[in-house]
């Protein structure tokens, strides 16, 4: 055989080997895996408990015989249960986390922070760091301050971002601090803070406020918002308040629950309104004051400055906005 014959398949091989490697060294970017974030991935501990599945590629189902035994940690997310599965891509390992689901189901608990929040079914996604408390949710967040009013939500089910301390409950909503209870249909929640935003689809956000007496305040908003460790309120959009007989409407109203006083303001062309079905007084002005412990209204100078920061109100923006 010539050297000619035999130096071509060798180069032949080389090229093709030098091609296979570079395959392999270099895959293209939309075959290169995602970006893990650590954050998300949860732990799942089941200690005194039993696992069973595919134990290399899943799903794992956990079991406890204690109510809460089984511990699962995510972030600063606590999620105890008695029954859980954690299920990954096919093909992939169940221990590489980022793209798995866990499911809680027979009963959770989830810790975070102050708040504590129970219900029939959690399922959790790795990749958007979301875990929804689902089929009926009680929620209790401890008050910031010893003596203080504990805030209750219930809902028919809480969504938890585990990005931030951020959790919005939807359907049937009720808020409950004291002696205030809201009602609506979506309540986002900033847990640190204590601020919470009440909103209705196609309708309004409604708080009602009743003292030592029995007598009630009602507002009702397009958009309501609560500090509720320090029980002030800022509602927006088409905005009344009723408080026996005096009924106050405007754009904009804030209300400080401990100085029982209300502030109604008007939009542009669209002044402030109060009138008393009592006495039959009646006003008109940019801005008035309305004292609930008193049973008053007054106008008042629009040029003085509030009583009141909306900025108090505004919600912590979005992760990664």
């Amino acid at each position: 055989m010539s050297f000619r014959r035999l130096l071509l398949p060798l180069l032949v091989a080389s090229l093709f080997g030098l091609a296979a490697a570079q395959d392999q060294s270099a895959p293209p970017a939309s075959d290169a895996p995602a970006q893990t974030n650590q954050k998300r991935v949860i732990t799942i501990d089941d200690s005194g408990g039993t696992q069973s599945g595919n134990l290399r590629y899943g799903p794992i189902v956990y079991q406890h015989p204690d109510p809460f035994g089984i511990k699962a940690t995510v972030s600063t997310l606590t999620i105890y249960g008695h029954h859980a599965e954690l299920k990954g891509p096919e093909g992939v390992s169940i221990f590489k986390g980022g793209q798995r689901t866990a499911t809680f189901d027979q009963g959770v608990k989830v810790e975070r922070g102050r708040l504590t929040a129970t219900g029939p079914t959690l399922v959790y996604s790795e990749a958007t760091g979301l875990g929804t408390l689902s089929g009926g949710v009680h929620i209790t967040v401890a008050p910031d301050k010893e003596g203080g009013d504990p805030v209750t939500i219930t809902a028919d089910q809480v969504q938890f971002e585990v990005d931030t301390d951020r959790s919005t409950s939807t359907g049937n909503v009720e808020l409950v601090n004291g002696n205030q209870a809201a009602q609506a249909g979506t309540l986002i929640y900033e847990e640190q803070r204590g601020l919470g935003q009440l909103t209705t689809d196609g309708g309004q956000a409604t708080i009602t406020r009743t003292d030592a007496s029995g007598k009630k305040l009602v507002i009702t908003a397009d958009r309501i918002r609560v500090l509720t460790d320090q029980k002030e309120l800022y509602a927006t959009g088409d905005v009344t308040v009723v408080d026996g007989s005096i009924t106050s409407k405007g754009a904009t109203v804030f209300f400080d629950d401990a100085q029982e006083i209300a502030e109604i303001l008007g939009a542009s062309g669209a002044p402030a309104t109060a009138v008393d079905s009592k006495n039959g007084s009646s006003l008109r002005a940019d801005r008035i004051k309305q004292d609930v412990k008193y049973d008053y209204f007054e106008a008042m100078d629009a040029s003085a400055p509030s009583l009141f920061d909306a900025k108090a109100f505004d919600m912590t923006p979005p992760a990664g906005s």
